[in-house]
């Protein structure tokens, strides 16, 4: 789905706490075609919510949170999924609300 959110004008950017060696190997692996910020002392997704407590195989850990932040022209939050069970699917759901009138 990437040409049709690229083609909404929306400019895709992921973080993670990984280093650029780590990114570009994981860009590579899955043919990422956004990039990727590194993020290692996890302040910028702290503040987005993207970093803190989580539950994994019932127990609660402190990690990487997966989640989409919808950002306007304007720097404001538009959209926040906070949590995204299903990465596979989750780019439908993004689409989907791009295209929403």
């Amino acid at each position: 789905m990437w040409k049709q959110i690229q083609g909404l004008g929306t400019t895709v950017i992921g973080i993670s706490p990984d280093g650029p060696e780590k990114h570009r190997a994981f860009i590579a692996k899955y043919k990422l075609p956004y990039t990727l910020l590194c993020d290692p002392e996890k302040k910028v997704m702290a503040k987005y919510g993207a970093y803190g407590e989580k539950m994994m195989y019932g127990k609660k850990v402190i990690g990487v949170i997966r989640s989409t932040v919808l950002v306007g022209e304007t720097g404001r939050v538009i959209r926040h999924w906070k949590r995204v069970p299903k990465a596979a699917d989750h780019a439908a759901k993004v689409l989907e609300y791009l295209q929403e009138p």
